[in-house]
């Protein structure tokens, strides 16, 4: 038997459709993964944040470490799912420096004074390399 895909001027047989099909299946399911040190080097930082005596500022409303750790994990995830996060830097640039939604940029609001979450961040990011 013979079949038409979308008007296509030649027939395809089912054997052909079949395979077809699976790998559009196989390749729309493989999905890169973080790289192992990534994945290492943002948990640190998500633990940095969720630990951190400083407020997490997002559109202008502050919250604790422990919601400012679950909002980046949401984002995180996000991102992960499309293959954005290869690097540590992937995070800090695409979930934890300024808000999807309105554009505005993070910031933290230590006992030493506010500044952008990215510089904050990317900071931390360089005292735990020079630890390992």
């Amino acid at each position: 038997m013979r079949t038409w895909i979308g008007g296509a001027a030649r027939p395809i047989n089912r054997w052909m459709m079949a395979v077809g099909i699976s790998l559009i299946a196989i390749v729309t399911n493989v999905q890169a993964q973080t790289p192992p040190q990534a994945t290492q080097e943002i948990k640190g930082l998500l633990d940095f944040v969720e630990h951190s005596e400083c407020q997490f500022v997002r559109n202008g409303s502050e919250y604790p470490g422990s919601r400012a750790r679950a909002h980046l994990e949401q984002k995180l995830n996000y991102l992960e799912a499309r293959n954005l996060v290869n690097s540590a830097e992937d995070f800090i640039d695409h979930a934890a420096t300024k808000s999807s939604m309105s554009g505005r940029a993070y910031e933290v609001r230590c006992p030493e004074g506010v500044e952008p979450a990215s510089i904050w961040l990317n900071r931390e990011l360089q005292r735990q390399r020079q630890l390992h």
